[in-house]
């Protein structure tokens, strides 16, 4: 389980291509010693450690990781948002985060705003239902909040502080990034589809109470 609150941003040594992928990524928090078996979100995917050194570490990717994520595009000197695993007792700055990547998403706009950058994103149709105005999205692992949302699209905003520790201050139109629905939405989606048989409408959210301000 994770935050959505990135650590730091680590960069990709080596990816060597098998039955499984293997990648190495250069990290400070390194230095302070990861166990193997421990998992972190790499760009919102959660990874396990398998071998580490106090300047980097390695992950596996099996295939369908490769087919669901944006690992694929990985190369040597790519930026990666890295988070480990938080503990229970800490605080949750940021919302419940998986690091199951739902799909993947692309940059359709990005645009200046006073000091904050405003992008517009790809909504794969299957997640549409779980997006709603003022709720939660991991994006490439960075918690943010859904600014606006269309039928195939919605919005986030970027203050200077998350342009300045993540790497998606980098990305530009067309680029692909992973995307994790809010966990407590898929949940709603998921019961209110099972009461009503017929799926879910941003109606029946606002009626269950998300979305609305009070």
């Amino acid at each position: 389980m994770f935050t959505g609150l990135i650590e730091e941003t680590g960069t990709v040594g080596s990816v060597a291509q098998g039955p499984m992928t293997d990648v190495w990524i250069r990290a400070a928090m390194c230095a302070g010693g990861l166990a193997l078996g421990e998992s972190i979100a790499c760009d919102g995917a959660c990874l396990t450690v398998v071998e580490a050194n106090d300047r980097q570490f390695r992950v596996q990717a099996s295939p369908e990781t490769l087919r669901r994520t944006t690992l694929g595009d990985w190369r040597p000197g790519t930026r990666v948002n890295l988070e480990r695993a938080m503990r229970l007792g800490e605080r949750l700055g940021g919302h419940l985060v998986l690091g199951h990547v739902d799909d993947v998403g692309r940059v359709l706009e990005r645009r200046a705003e006073g000091g904050s950058v405003v992008m517009a994103f790809s909504l794969p149709t299957a997640l549409a239902p779980f997006f709603i105005e003022k709720g939660s999205v991991a994006i490439d692992g960075i918690s943010l909040t859904v600014n606006q949302v269309g039928a195939d699209r919605f919005m986030v905003a970027l203050i200077p502080e998350t342009q300045n520790r993540t790497s998606i201050s980098q990305k530009g139109v067309g680029d692909r990034v992973n995307l994790e629905a809010d966990l407590i939405g898929k949940y709603v989606a998921r019961l209110y589809g099972a009461r009503a048989g017929s799926g879910l409408s941003e109606a029946t959210l606002k009626l269950a109470g998300f979305g609305t301000q009070s």
